[in-house]
């Protein structure tokens, strides 16, 4: 995890503990002891703890499991240019995230065991956060050849995904889904259907249309999640839709699992919080695929988002180079950052009463945990000590030249935000904080807090 000051205890004291794997929302502290959570205890019970442990004041504070981003983009191998392990970790990190799912479409993709291995090594070597790489569905993505699943899991892969492209023919998506799902690995589709989405660069309706550019229809995310979950239903296994962002497709999930079929769903927070015509506001920043959407797919998100029908909220990080981004709508590429703004964006709905906490910290913590079948996700003791600090009142002002990700094309520059991590602990070493020094009690090595 790179040169990171480790203390052996910790307690973390008079904090909300929120651990929705528990079913627990109460005021605790929390003992760490190498790396490992030791303990949970009522407030005031840890005050005799061993004059060699550090003291963490969580007063007005959330204490949750570490969170879990199961949709980025690192860049690397072969786009440093755009983000490297290092600085997308550092991002994840000061977003609250300790752990990643690090997409496949890299140069080269990720379709060969030893590129995986690379990945876990060099994260490893230079990260801030666990990353969990997840392979291609097919050679090269490119659709026809299922890859070699039982050496990729060998190799650490947690998932498989074509990520960026659909798999258009129905044998080939049958077959890697029974192979994923005989190797343990989560199926991950970027649901959209190229014939019907072929040149557009936003979604089709009004926006687009006084805007003059070319539309993305609804049916080419619907379509495909539709045909996708009927081919789960009829093998009998699992799928994972990534990036939900319609209506139909909310409906479509929401029927399958009333019928038993066994689909989750992921969905982004610009597809909560942001419509179409964020385009004419903010351009290329608002450009990314599937794309945003209207007012009504916005409600009917944060619908799925409270009722179930939604499993996780995962950004889609997907960093770009500031020239890339600064080419004409029509030819700069899809995609915007989110690790370090995807926090507030989620606790803005919990303060509209719209999610519990229980359930944020659910949708960010513990489902992308229990969906993947990785570490984290929990804070009952005897697991490693992956936590976030949150402060969910702090406001501040979303500055893209203040981001640790290499990536700064967002829709929310500027942006008056509510709440935020105050400090990330991967197995019990800190990768992130913003504590204030009066908050810290007894040896500690932090001289100064890694916020920018």
């Amino acid at each position: 995890m790179g040169d990171i000051h480790y203390i052996v205890r910790y307690l973390i004291e008079n904090g909300r503990l929120i651990d929705p794997s528990a079913g627990m929302d109460q005021h605790c502290d929390l003992l760490i002891e190498n790396g490992i959570v030791a303990g949970r205890v009522r407030p005031g019970e840890g005050k005799g703890w061993e004059p060699e442990g550090t003291r963490l004041n969580a007063k007005g504070y959330w204490v949750v499991p570490g969170l879990i981003d199961m949709h980025v983009h690192l860049r690397e191998p072969g786009q440093a240019h755009k983000e490297t392990l290092a600085s997308g970790t550092q991002a994840a990190a000061a977003g609250g995230f300790t752990a990643v799912a690090a997409m496949p479409n890299t140069q080269p993709v990720l379709d060969d065991p030893s590129w995986l291995e690379w990945v876990r090594t060099q994260a490893q070597e230079r990260g801030n956060a666990r990353v969990w790489p997840v392979a291609a569905m097919t050679l090269g993505s490119r659709g026809q050849v299922p890859c070699d699943f039982a050496r990729l899991a060998s190799a650490g892969a947690v998932a498989v995904s074509d990520d960026g492209k659909w798999v258009p023919r129905a044998d080939v998506m049958a077959d890697v889904l029974q192979k994923a799902a005989a190797n343990g690995l989560l199926a991950i589709t970027h649901a959209e259907d190229p014939a019907l989405s072929a040149g557009g660069v936003m979604n089709q309706g009004p926006a687009a249309e006084a805007l003059g550019y070319p539309g993305i229809p609804i049916l080419a995310e619907e379509t495909a999640v539709a045909r996708d979950i009927d081919l789960a239903r009829r093998l009998g296994v699992r799928l994972h839709v990534a990036h939900v962002s319609t209506t139909g497709s909310c409906r479509i999930i929401r029927r399958a699992k009333d019928e038993g079929v066994h689909v989750t769903a992921e969905t982004a927070p610009h597809y909560f919080t942001l419509t179409d015509q964020a385009v004419t506001r903010f351009g290329t920043a608002a450009k990314m695929n599937p794309p945003l959407r209207s007012d009504q797919d916005v409600r009917d998100i944060l619908d799925a988002l409270a009722d179930g029908t939604i499993d996780a909220v995962a950004t889609d990080h997907a960093p770009h180079t500031p020239d890339e981004k600064a080419a004409d709508f029509i030819h700069a590429p899809f995609g915007i950052v989110g690790l370090e703004t995807a926090l507030p964006l989620v606790l803005a709905r919990v303060r509209e009463g719209i999610l519990s906490a229980v359930r944020a910290i659910e949708l960010l913590a513990a489902n992308p945990a229990r969906l993947l079948g990785v570490s984290g996700g929990a804070l009952s003791p005897g697991v490693p000590a992956d936590l976030t600090l949150i402060d969910p009142d702090e406001p501040w002002i979303v500055r893209s030249a203040d981001f640790f990700s290499m990536g700064h094309s967002t829709p929310f520059e500027g942006l008056q935000v509510q709440g935020r991590a105050v400090l990330t602990m991967v197995q019990g070493r800190i990768t992130h904080h913003r504590l204030p020094l009066a908050r810290i009690t007894g040896p500690h090595g932090l001289t100064q807090d890694s916020r920018r």
